[in-house]
This record gives C-alpha cells, sequence and structure tokens, in this order.
C-alpha cells in the first residue's frame, strides 16, 4: 500500500473506534429478545446458505488478488461506523444508515453478508445494538436483503447505461430503504395486528421509521458516493482487482 493508501485506512479505523463507543441507544436492530424464538432459528437458518456463499467468495477474491484486503476492511469499517450511528426518530423510535451499499458494490453482495454478520455480532455484544437472539433476522435484513438489492440496482443502472455516480447513489439509497421494508416485515410477521393481519402491520412498522429512515437513506447514497471517489483517487489498484475502476472508465 502506498502512504496515502495506509493514510486513508488509519483515518477509518480511527472513526470507527471513536464511534465504538456511542452511546447505547435502543436503535433499528431487532433487540434481544422481541422475536419468538422460533422466528429467529428460522431466519437464523435462511441466511446461512448466503454465509456459506460469502465465505467461499471471500476466500476466491482473497486468493486471486490480496490487495483487496484494504477494500475488505474499509467496507466492513464502514458498516460498524455507519450502523452504529443510531438517529431518534420524531414518532419515538430510532433509525440508522447500513452502510451494507458500499461492500455490495465492490465486492458483491456475497462477501458483504459475512461482512454483515461479524458487524451485527460485535454491535451486539459491544454496543447492545440488537441481539444475539436477533442475529439471523437482523443479518438477513441487513447483510443479505439489502445488499443484494444494492447490487442488482446497481447493474441493472450499468446495463441502462446511466451515471456510474449516479447509479451507485440510488443503488445504495434503495439499498438501505429495502432493508428497513424487510425489517418491517419480519415484525409484522412475528406481530400481525389484531385487525389487517400482516400486511396491517407492516405499513404500521414502516410508517414508524419512514419520517427518519428516507432523509437518512439519501445521505448514505451520497456518502457512499463520496467515498468511491476517494477509493478512485487513493485506491485504484484495489479497484482494479475487483474490476470496479475498469468499469468505471
Amino acid at each position: 500500500m502506498s502512504k496515502k493508501e495506509k493514510s486513508v485506512l488509519r483515518a477509518v479505523v480511527a472513526f470507527a473506534v471513536l464511534f465504538a463507543f456511542a452511546p447505547v441507544a435502543n436503535a433499528m436492530h431487532i433487540m434481544e429478545g422481541y422475536l419468538p424464538v422460533s422466528f429467529c432459528i428460522a431466519w437464523g437458518v435462511v441466511c446461512l446458505p448466503f454465509l456459506a456463499a460469502g465465505m467461499i467468495s471471500m476466500k476466491k477474491k482473497l486468493k486471486e488478488n490480496q490487495r483487496i484486503i484494504t477494500l475488505i476492511a474499509m467496507s466492513g469499517a464502514f458498516v460498524f461506523v455507519i450502523s452504529s450511528l443510531k438517529i431518534p426518530s420524531v414518532t419515538g423510535s430510532c433509525s440508522h444508515m447500513t452502510g451494507t451499499g458500499l461492500g455490495a458494490i465492490l465486492l458483491g453482495p456475497a462477501s458483504v453478508s459475512v461482512l454483515g454478520l461479524i458487524v451485527l455480532l460485535f454491535q451486539a455484544i459491544l454496543l447492545a445494538h440488537g441481539g444475539l437472539t436477533t442475529l439471523g433476522a437482523n443479518t438477513f435484513s441487513m447483510a443479505v436483503a439489502g445488499p443484494f438489492v444494492t447490487f442488482g440496482i446497481y447493474k441493472l443502472c450499468e446495463k441502462c447505461k446511466v451515471n456510474k455516480k449516479l447509479s451507485v447513489f440510488l443503488a445504495a439509497c434503495l439499498g438501505d430503504l429495502f432493508t428497513y421494508c424487510v425489517t418491517s416485515l419480519q415484525l409484522s410477521l412475528a406481530y400481525p395486528s389484531e385487525v389487517g393481519g400482516v400486511a396491517a402491520s407492516a405499513v404500521k412498522f414502516l410508517g414508524v421509521f419512514a419520517p427518519t429512515q428516507l432523509p437518512l437513506a439519501v445521505i448514505e447514497g451520497i456518502l457512499t458516493v463520496i467515498i468511491v471517489i476517494a477509493l478512485e483517487t487513493y485506491a485504484q489498484p484495489e479497484l482494479k482487482a475487483v474490476g470496479f475502476l475498469k468499469e468505471a472508465k
């Protein structure tokens, strides 16, 4: 790594450490003990194939070119920092960005499922953000569903020859919003409304997070674009290794 790349990596790590000690708050990750045991097990089982694919994908990428370890580390740090920043909601809850869009675009959605699991595990243990029993549900929404939608939107925009920066923005923004749609569905399945069932409950949960999550998704999209621009300046070899820079040109 060059001196500039090392400086960027140190800055990201320092930023992550700084916010690792943020005050604990009840945030959008489904909290410990909130889901019935059967739902906890079911979501955990659903995540297993994606995690296995992620491990294989990451191992293959590292075997082909070990330089991308920098991108993996930065993507993981970005997820940890961004998803640890809890923003109070006007509806009495909390919301936060996910940060998984960057990794999904650069490394692919499978690899991000592994990074997301690691981040969620550390947050549950160190920050009381989410929980161990709800780890499967939170992993599926934030580290599986969101990244796959992000990747799909990015590739769709690429095929439609949309501007590269606009493609990154739309992918990260919509992937963030989809994560919260999935979380709302998970909660509504576990606690359907007496009147209207799962659908009515999902609408209520979506309404709780929408006032703060919509602007946060836009901010995440902008931040992701800024980081991609910085990486194109300071980490060209790594971006070439994953094929992103070649596509950008």
